[in-house]
């Protein structure tokens, strides 16, 4: 439990009820707003104090050189780091003649509220300055869901008990100063100013930016438009520069009175288009927001969120904390993708520049399963956001002396930006784990179009890669050796479990998808012999196995190497990657995260198929004391096979830590942007956990279990056009079908069929009693 807590616990909102400066870069991440497209971070309408600025545009990134002791073949030759496009938050305010700083005078009282439901941070807050003027702030801010270039804040001044003259400047700026990203100077000379002046504009309530980035070659453009209420006698100025747009609103307010402005800014970026073309593309968002207006993107976005919430919302009774959570997280998943469209979308969204704003293998397998089942038109626009970057895949590929298409470990724009081979280039993993969020996206949605069109091109190009990576040996067993699976302290192995069994379920989707669609397989070239080395390298594919001990390998001859010698390992040492070296970490046993246990839940069907439930359970009870979760990714795997293997209290003690990841800043980063596949996993753990939900070919599956600290789950998830939900309780799991034609679903054993005549009622069978698994010193999850 959280006893010292930063935020107020609510069913369907965070709030801060008062401003500590010393925690304001990770509020400025937790408050952060979205849209997948746009991003603001919840920084103070003034924009000073500050702990990181940051506005971004999905994509929009500046080149750096990367470090290199000596150079190698294949090694990337520039870096990609996400930077801060011209700021539109900006309303500076001044009370009579001393700034609105709430670092000086007396602040009474200020609160701000994330509304989950609403979609917008409100903000209301009392103030002092230090010449004696009292002044009530009042603010809202969305970035809208619906309008995908638009972002808009109302902001309300009125004094308190006196008369005052206030000021607000409204601001576009661009090349703000912000500090820098890291050790490398050549970084951050790279990202000092990236943005050149292209054009500027000031006339009445409108402003204008338009920047391109020095080395990317990226053009950015911003407008804003204004909707100013004050008293008689308020004047307005305008003006602008290379980097700085500026309204200035002016009025004497008695107490009663109030100056409010209502500012909505649009924002586009190109890689192509020019100058006047962008600027006519913001001046056109603009006017179609005033079409509504400020009340209009209100409503708008209220009702987007009721139909998310409608179809995707999880209900907990029993733990307020999860409860929470798990709609932050939901809320903060939707926001990195709702309309991200046919781009990445990255590990931290765009709530800060952590991890240089790079997407990761986690989007596929963390984040996409969520949006899958909720919001599956961000799934398919994720997907073909990866299509488009297919040129570039196989260039890599090419490269490194591969058919096929090697995606990149970390990028933006979609070539490979990792500098540590080890870690990048070996994780083939991440082209499976993109064939893998296709194969289900299609399969969940029934959406062929998709399948035909872009499901079939990643799966054949990715299938090529395993095929000409992997080989055969003499005794006609496939391997692939020399790659990194998940866990980034086994780098560099022969036949990881994960990639081995990934792989395999991709090569065998190949060939099912070029059956489907034989004309689309030809265009591409494929034939009936190279389908067929396809399914033979699947079929045959080692998947290492320790008889003596009885459990699966995470990788090829792992279980003989020396156990990591925890008992010198001290509380303060973790993570273990900044106290020792990698060379130590890779020849040990000991995991950053759970691979093996990974890979028995996203290839259930292969370990059901080959194993018994004992099977599993060994597994888990043998990786368990030899993980240490230094990633943020492990928790919520962990709560799902724990749950799976029927140790309920384990499993809700690591949802409970994948779920107040960011709330209660358990990995003391959150400033640096949010961990979104963390907060994904959330979902994973609850749904996928205590839910048991599996997809099983055509089919969903539930082996509901629940918790002894929950009375009650219940959640709803999309499946082939229809909503369904289910809740667990009271020793039963009831399913209901909210919207579609009838459906058959598994139950633990048992099949059944759900449809509109009311909802089907199945009891919980008793779980098996086994001994907990223990975990490293230092490193079990903290009961909650």
């Amino acid at each position: 439990m959280i006893t010292n807590r930063t935020y107020t616990v609510e069913p369907w909102s965070v709030r801060e009820t008062e401003l500590n400066l010393d925690l304001l870069a990770q509020s400025e991440s937790v408050f952060a707003l979205s849209n997948g497209h746009v991003g603001w971070r919840g920084n103070l309408d003034e924009g000073e104090p500050h702990g990181l600025p940051g506005t971004y545009l999905n994509g929009v990134h500046e080149l750096h050189p990367l470090p290199y002791a000596e150079a190698g073949y294949g090694y990337p030759e520039s870096g990609q780091t996400v930077i801060d496009v011209t700021n539109g938050k900006l309303l500076r305010l001044m009370v009579d003649d001393e700034p609105f700083d709430l670092r000086y005078g007396r602040l009474h009282s200020h609160e701000r509220t994330l509304d989950l439901r609403r979609g917008v941070l409100e903000r209301v807050c009392e103030w002092t300055s230090p010449a004696g003027s009292t002044v009530r702030v009042r603010s809202t801010r969305l970035v809208s869901l619906t309008q995908r270039s638009i972002a808009a804040v109302e902001y309300e001044v009125e004094p308190v008990d006196s008369s005052v003259r206030v000021v607000i400047q409204s601001e576009l700026v661009a090349n703000e100063s912000l500090p820098e990203p890291n050790g490398d100077p050549r970084t951050s000379k790279a990202l000092n100013s990236p943005l050149e002046p292209e054009e500027h504009f000031a006339g009445g309530p409108r402003l204008r930016l338009v920047h391109r980035t020095r080395r990317s070659g990226l053009r950015v453009a911003v407008a804003a438009d204004h909707d100013v209420d004050g008293p008689e006698g308020t004047t307005a100025t305008s003006e602008s520069n290379p980097d700085t747009a500026r309204l200035t609103l002016t009025a004497v307010l008695e107490p009663g009175q109030r100056l409010r402005v209502r500012k909505t800014v649009a924002h586009g970026w190109s890689g192509a288009r020019s100058r006047p073309a962008m600027a006519d593309q913001v001046e056109a968002a603009l006017a179609a927001a005033a079409h509504g207006g400020w009340d209009g993107l209100v409503a708008e976005q209220r009702t987007y969120l009721d139909e998310f919430w409608g179809r995707a919302d999880v209900e907990v009774d029993g733990d307020e904390e999860i409860q929470q959570a798990v709609r932050f997280g939901l809320f903060h998943v939707l926001q990195a993708g709702a309309r991200a469209e046919q781009r990445a979308i990255p590990a931290k969204g765009l709530t800060g520049s952590g991890y240089d704003g790079h997407a990761f293998w986690d989007t596929e397998m963390f984040v996409l399963p969520v949006l899958t089942y909720t919001e599956p038109r961000a799934v398919a626009e994720a997907l073909r956001w990866r299509q488009d970057t297919l040129p570039a895949a196989r260039d890599r590929a090419a490269q490194l002396g591969l058919r096929g298409a090697a995606f990149p470990w970390r990028t933006i724009d979609g070539s490979e930006c990792s500098a540590y081979w080890p870690a990048g280039t070996a994780a083939f993993h991440v082209n499976a784990d993109i064939a893998h969020a296709a194969v289900r996206y299609a399969a969940v949605t029934g959406d062929t179009g998709f399948e035909r069109d872009t499901g079939l091109e990643l799966l054949v190009e990715t299938a090529r890669l395993w095929r000409s990576l992997g080989h055969h040996d003499h005794h006609g067993v496939f391997h692939i050796d020399g790659v990194t699976g998940p866990d980034e302290y086994s780098a560099v192995v022969d036949d990881n479990t994960y990639t081995n069994l990934m792989a395999r379920s991709n090569l065998l989707a190949a060939a099912d998808v070029c059956e489907r669609y034989p004309e689309e397989a030809a265009r591409h070239e494929v034939d009936e012999e190279e389908s067929a080395a396809w399914r033979d390298a699947a079929e045959s594919v080692h998947i290492p196995y320790n008889e003596e001990l009885g459990v699966h390998e995470q990788h090829a001859g792992f279980t003989r190497h020396q156990r990591w010698d925890f008992s010198r390992t001290g509380a303060d040492q973790y993570p273990l990657m900044l106290h020792f070296p990698y060379f130590d970490l890779y020849r040990k046993q000991v995991l950053k995260q759970s691979d093996l246990v990974l890979a028995m839940y996203t290839c259930g069907s292969w370990f059901d198929a080959h194993c018994d439930e004992e099977q599993i359970a060994r597994n888990f009870a043998y990786y368990e004391p030899l993980t240490v979760r230094d990633s943020s990714l492990s928790a919520c795997c962990q709560a799902v096979v724990a749950a799976q293997t029927g140790h309920l209290r384990l499993a809700y003690d690591y949802a409970a830590e994948a779920a107040l990841m960011d709330l209660a800043d358990l990995e003391h980063n959150t400033r640096d942007g949010l961990h979104i596949a963390s907060l994904a996993g959330t979902w994973m753990a609850l749904v996928a956990g205590f839910g048991g939900t599996r997809r099983d070919g055509d089919m969903l599956r539930f082996s509901p279990r629940l918790p002894e600290k929950f009375s009650r789950l219940a959640f709803r998830v999309t499946f082939r056009g229809r909503c369904l939900g289910v809740e667990i309780g009271g020793g039963k799991a009831t399913y209901t079908l909210l919207s579609g034609e009838s459906l058959r679903i598994g139950h633990h054993d048992t099949v059944l069929t759900v449809n509109g005549d009311g909802p089907a009622v199945r009891s919980l069978p008793e779980l098996p009693m086994r001994p907990t698994p223990e975990q490293p010193p230092h490193r079990s999850p903290n009961p909650h």
